[in-house]
């Protein structure tokens, strides 16, 4: 009976500090101390600069310290799931996107963590396409000469490893246009280019900032871009979906998530914060650059996307047939 009546005891005190601290958010107090950002993967990388970005313009604009945390494996899981066990009291944030959130549920046999469960939706950052790209020396100029000439022979596609974005696209794209063609996997995104660059590999689906500067000194050239409109910086490429593919999309989309149970008044804060630093000229300027484009909305529309992407991504890679444990 004791033991019951400590164990009550326990609860109503953790009881007392939820209503308390989900008080102190309600009343405007939130943040009163600084907003750990996870990102879960290396400094300096896209996620890492975009994430950095955010909390900078926001820490400059409101006064609010965010202390940004790198925790890098596992193609992002090890850092996500680190948020998914964290306290769910609004100062605990983790930068997710497609790879972690998306294709990981599917592509590892076992996830730390539940996706679609355990983080609560904050706000969706940016998005950008994955660019086609072949050496410049190439016979290849559109899609069509490409798909064409994989009937002849098998064609190599290179990425930066299995499970990446532009691996997964590529497979989406071999899967609708019938191309033959054999996936080399490499240990990021700059062997990858390397080896296409040196005749290694056919073709590789990347990012924009690992190629835009070579595709722009013409040592690589570009045939399509996988938005669903055309990339500012390359207004000449086509899409997918303008090449003969209606409805092809695929982009490589970076999001904030939170705990799942974290009060909503402080992802409501955090939510507002961010759209408004997404509106700026210096924030639109440098995600343009890049080739990004700010993308915001609510929590909720955060929260549909995350589901639909899981869905469609899902499916590419069972299609594909990739898995990793």
């Amino acid at each position: 009976m004791q033991t019951i009546r400590r164990a009550w005891a326990r609860g109503a005190l953790v009881f007392a500090g939820l209503c308390i601290a989900g008080s102190a958010i309600a009343q405007g107090a939130y943040p009163d101390q600084p907003v750990k950002l996870v990102v879960p993967f290396p400094p300096a990388g896209g996620t890492d600069v975009l994430s950095r970005l955010i909390a900078n313009e926001v820490a400059a604009k409101e006064k609010i310290t965010f202390v940004v945390e790198n925790k890098p494996g596992a193609g992002g899981n090890i850092g996500l799931d680190a948020v998914a066990k964290a306290r769910k009291d609004g100062y605990t944030l983790g930068t997710g996107q497609t790879a972690n959130l998306a294709i990981n549920p599917t592509l590892y046999t076992k996830m730390p963590f539940d996706a679609s469960r355990d983080f609560a939706p904050v706000v969706l950052l940016a998005s950008q396409p994955v660019l086609l790209v072949v050496r410049a020396e190439s016979p290849f100029k559109t899609i069509a000469d490409l798909a064409a000439q994989s009937k002849e022979r098998q064609l190599t596609m290179a990425s930066a490893g299995t499970g990446t974005v532009g691996h997964i696209s590529g497979e989406m794209f071999a899967k609708r246009a019938g191309v033959r063609m054999m996936h080399v996997p490499y240990k990021g995104a700059g062997p990858a280019t390397t080896d296409l660059l040196g005749g290694v590999t056919d073709f590789y689906f990347a990012t924009p900032p690992t190629v835009l500067s070579l595709v722009k000194a013409g040592k690589l050239r570009a045939l399509a871009v996988t938005s669903a409109k055309r990339l500012d910086l390359l207004p000449d490429v086509p899409t997918v979906a303008e090449s003969g593919y209606p409805g092809f999309v695929a982009e490589d989309w970076k999001a904030v998530v939170a705990p799942a149970g974290t009060p909503p008044a402080a992802i409501a804060r955090i939510n507002q914060l961010m759209n408004a630093a997404l509106t700026r000229p210096e924030v639109i300027g440098r995600l343009h650059d890049e080739g990004s484009v700010p993308r915001g909305g609510t929590p909720g529309d955060l929260g549909r996307f995350m589901k639909s992407e899981q869905e469609r991504w899902g499916v590419a890679v069972r299609e594909s047939g990739a898995t990793l444990d």
